[in-house]
């Protein structure tokens, strides 16, 4: 059995002033992946896939602005802020060119990325990713009811309720406990601003410009995401595909993580090939 790659936690402070901890794995000339988590959590969302992965590929997941160990900025928590920190983070550790893989919120700052740094970036793959957040009610009405009057500290039963929330299936429950020590991570300001930030939706509109390889892979037991919004992202994106995880809910790389890791890797070794024909 092939061994896992060694997982290296690293810090990086941008010119921007803010420092981004990371985790990297894999050495530099392989396939370079960039990881990009979801609201409230960090780079350990992506833990259950990282092992999984060919240990020639150069892997980066990274913990966005005010989330994780990352520094928590006072503001700026908008999908264009988040895309911003990204490709400098890219730049300053010459990533480019790379596959960017986001989660939910990190799914949209990845759409923006590619939007902004379109040289940047390689091909998508795109976990639990909304078309839009503004046209969900049942997502406005948690912030307005439970997101926006938080104060410091943020209760704990609030981060396991919701991270409970992203799953369909039982995953390892110490997964669990580690995502909702992740989100408690984030203080209350953050989560104020980052999810207000969202019901902007600076992504949406501009979809149709993308003209890059992009997998999107969606659970069709996902409470945030309904199916509508999984079509909008693929009638979009012009090079796109869909694949649809039966029984499984938004954080579907938690809930089948060795599916996840086999179809990135067939991804990844589909465009390499693409590319070099």
């Amino acid at each position: 059995m092939p061994t896992a790659p060694t997982l290296r936690l690293s810090h990086l402070r941008l010119r921007n002033g803010l420092q981004f901890e990371y985790a990297e794995q894999g050495p530099r000339g392989g396939p370079t992946v960039l990881m990009l988590h979801g609201i409230t959590d960090s780079w350990r969302s992506f833990e259950p896939v990282l092992p999984l992965l060919p240990a020639h590929w150069h892997v980066v997941a990274l913990s966005q602005r005010g989330h994780g160990g990352s520094d928590k900025a006072p503001r700026l928590y908008r999908t264009e802020d988040f895309a911003a920190d990204a490709a400098a983070f890219a730049r300053a550790l010459d990533l480019a060119p790379m596959i960017v893989v986001g989660h939910s919120m990190g799914a949209a700052n990845a759409l923006r990325l590619a939007l902004d740094a379109p040289e940047l970036v390689q091909g998508l793959v795109l976990a639990g990713a909304f078309a839009r957040f503004g046209d969900k009610e049942a997502l406005r009405a948690f912030y307005r009811e439970e997101i926006a009057p938080l104060v410091d500290p943020v209760p704990p039963a609030l981060a396991r309720a919701f991270q409970l929330d992203t799953v369909a299936q039982p995953v390892a429950p110490d997964l669990i406990e580690a995502m909702v020590d992740e989100s408690l991570r984030a203080p209350a300001h953050v989560w104020r601003a980052a999810f207000a930030a969202l019901f902007d939706d600076h992504f949406s509109s501009e979809l149709q410009r993308l003209d890059v390889p992009t997998l999107i892979a969606w659970g069709d037991a996902d409470a945030f995401v309904p199916a509508e919004d999984t079509a909008a992202l693929s009638a979009a994106i012009a090079r796109s595909r869909v694949s649809v995880y039966g029984g499984t809910g938004h954080a579907l790389h938690w809930e089948q993580p060795e599916r996840f890791a086999r179809e990135l890797v067939a991804f990844v070794v589909g465009l390499r090939r693409a590319l070099a024909a």
